[in-house]
């Protein structure tokens, strides 16, 4: 590296120049056009534009061109008919601490008030934050901030606080190479992938489905054994058709925002895998019109053409959700930290504690409370931005391979 390119001495001259104004194209050609023949060195460049309004800042190291850099900065400003700040000072900007974090916010609607209270808890914990930016607007605004000198794991025990007494959802993910990458996404699927309980639309047919939902809705909170409750729930299906298996597979219902979320991992390069306590039945044929990669769940007995009322194989559990997580990420050469697991009941919390993120979407009260991030809106897409993504690089992917884009319904005030 040569002398006119070290930035590392402590005391080398710098010059900051900001400008702000109404936002139009050619601004920051004309500023740096402006600049450009002084030799001065460009150390950064930032810009934002919220509301039509620029704020574009060039640090330089300008040699002895000081004077003649202002003057050409000034008059390129009255040109353009925007606000001039000139600085002058020493040494590049300071190399950002350890300890990088990725803090998203998701609030529908998101109050002034919640963000304060995030930003206020940041600063107490000592961390800095470096960059903010929003990722969503709708169906849920969605901000998240960059910022270092953080412990990952009290921060994330921090904020959580703050997203119960504000009614938002908070994820506190590392930052850096680890927000990068490809990943392994499983997902449960009753109440999550779909709206549905299986067993209960099984149900239905054999006019047990209350006796059911009461069960389910039990080993969902955590109450009863997830294995002894299937068995129980199973044999009510006992001498029903096995036809009734596609009329349920056409009655399933999607969450709002599931193709999105999956097609939108597929574009990244991802895989993705469904892990159910329910039926491969009915979990396999979503995972085939989906182009899911991994599937596992429970299968049912079938014989001369009617359900037995018992399931066959080792039961899909709590325990045996996390096995299949750790399986497929070894299949794929991911470790867990590159792992995503999605889920709303209770036998979904070992899966969710092992995975690099677990994210319990609009769970039960037992899976919030041991989940390391909460999603309470009803998109299922709205897991993208605790990846990093923004509402407009998917729509913008949908829109360039020609796939249909609908704007989900703005939510209601709170969850």
């Amino acid at each position: 590296m040569t002398d006119a390119t070290r930035t590392d001495e402590p005391d080398f001259q710098t010059l900051s120049i900001t400008v702000t104004g109404d936002d139009r194209p050619g601004v920051t050609g004309t500023l740096l056009g402006a600049l450009s023949g002084f030799g001065a060195e460009v150390l950064d460049i930032q810009q934002v534009v919220v509301q039509g309004h620029l704020t574009l800042t060039v640090l330089l190291r300008p040699g002895a061109n000081v004077e003649q850099l202002r003057d050409a900065a000034a008059v390129a400003a009255h040109r353009l008919g925007v606000d001039l700040r000139v600085v002058e000072g020493t040494g590049d900007n300071r190399r950002s601490r350890q300890g990088r974090a990725a803090v998203v916010v998701l609030g529908a609607p998101l109050r002034a008030s919640a963000v304060s209270l995030v930003t206020s808890r940041i600063a107490e914990h000592g961390a800095n934050i470096d960059r903010i930016r929003r990722l969503s607007r709708y169906p849920v605004t969605t901000v998240e901030f960059d910022i270092s000198g953080a412990d990952v794991a009290s921060l994330r025990t921090e904020l959580a606080l703050v997203a119960t007494s504000e009614g938002i959802d908070i994820a506190v993910a590392p930052g850096g190479l680890a927000r990068r990458g490809r990943r392994l996404v499983v997902l449960d699927v009753d109440s999550t992938l779909i709206q549905q309980e299986v067993i209960e639309l099984l149900a239905a047919h054999s006019g047990r489905e209350a006796e059911v939902a009461e069960v389910t809705a039990r080993a969902m909170a955590g109450e009863l054994d997830f294995e002894e409750s299937l068995r129980a729930r199973v044999t009510t299906l006992a001498g029903l058709p096995a036809s009734v298996l596609d009329d349920v597979r056409d009655a399933v219902v999607l969450t709002p925002g599931a193709r999105t979320l999956v097609r939108t991992l597929k574009r990244l390069g991802f895989t993705v895998g469904l892990v159910s306590g329910g039926f491969i039945e009915i979990v396999g044929a979503l995972a085939d019109d989906l182009g899911i990669d991994h599937a596992r769940a429970n299968r049912l007995e079938i014989e001369d053409g009617h359900l037995t009322g018992r399931v066959v194989g080792e039961v899909v559990d709590r325990a045996g959700k996390a096995r299949a997580l750790r399986e497929f990420a070894e299949q794929e050469g991911l470790p867990l930290s590159r792992t995503v697991a999605i889920g709303d009941g209770a036998n979904d919390l070992d899966m969710l504690d092992i995975a690099g993120l677990g994210v319990a979407f609009n769970a039960k009260p037992i899976v919030q409370e041991q989940a390391q991030t909460s999603v309470n809106v009803p998109y299922l897409d709205s897991v993208l931005y605790l990846l990093g993504l923004s509402r407009e690089e998917i729509e913008e992917a949908d829109l360039d391979d020609g796939t249909p884009t609908q704007a989900p319904p703005v939510p209601h005030a709170g969850h």
